[in-house]
Formats: structure tokens, sequence, C-alpha cells
């Protein structure tokens, strides 16, 4: 790429005869010079920027690419931390249930022995009742007799 200083150094051969005017030429390069001097630096400016932006949007797209990994290892996590508390939910339900029906089971059972014991008590009262009125009875009659006598 021709530089500024390139244009500014350029020296073209003289002619005698029909040629260019020098001083027109001289002052055409100058301007030409000065132009492409500030849109040199322009360009130059600008692909530093350009690289700088390009830099830029590597570090970004770097960065994209990590968060983007860290959402899908956040969402994968978190579905499986919910399908633990699912399974250890349902696992505390049925231990629960089973805890009931022992339970149910067990109360059952107490209701059961305690009308044994209910019936067996009442049985007990029957027979004590039955002696005890079998011995007023007896009681009666002695008293009976002695009246008698």
């Amino acid at each position: 790429m021709i530089t500024p200083l390139d244009i500014e150094n350029k020296k073209f051969a003289k002619q005698m005869m029909n040629g260019y005017n020098v001083d027109e030429v001289d002052d055409f390069l100058d301007e030409l010079t000065l132009d492409y001097g500030k849109l040199y630096r322009e360009n130059a400016e600008l692909k530093s920027q350009r690289e700088e932006l390009d830099s830029n949007v590597g570090k970004y797209k770097n960065l994209e690419s990590t968060i983007q990994s860290t959402l899908l290892i956040a969402q994968k996590t978190a579905d499986e931390v919910q399908e633990t508390a699912k399974k250890q939910a349902d696992a505390i339900i049925q231990q629960a249930e089973l805890d009931a029906k022992a339970k149910v089971e067990e109360i059952n059972t107490q209701i059961v022995l305690k009308t044994k014991e209910l019936n067996d008590l009442k049985k007990q009262f029957d027979v004590y009742k039955a002696k005890m009125e079998s011995l007023l009875i007896s009681q009666l009659e002695l008293l009976k007799d002695i009246n008698e006598e």
C-alpha cells in the first residue's frame, strides 16, 4: 500500500517541452499527500478499533458460551434436585402410609384385646354377681331359719 510519505517523496522527471507545470504538480501532490495522510491515519485507527472490537467480540462469545454452559448445568442440577426431592417425597409418603397401616393394625389388635378383656370382665362380674346373689340368698335363708326358731 502506498503511504503518504511515498506520495510526498515521489518525483517526476521534468520535461522541457510540453510538460506539466512543476508548481501545479507539486501543489497537487502536497494536497493529495495531506488528504491521503488523513485517510491513511483514519484507516489505521479504524483497523485498530476493529481489532479491538474483534477481540472484545471474541471475549463476549467466550463469556456467552460460558454462561450458556453454566445455565445448562444449573438447569440440569435443578432438574436433578427436583427429581430427587420428588423421589424423597414419594418415599416419605409411602413410609407414612406403611406407618399408618401398622398403627391401624396395632390399634385394631388393641381394640380386639380390650374387647376380649371387657367381655372377660363382664363374665367375671356375672359370676361374681351370681355368687353374691347365691350368698345373699343363703344368708337370707339362714336368717329366716334363725327367726323361725
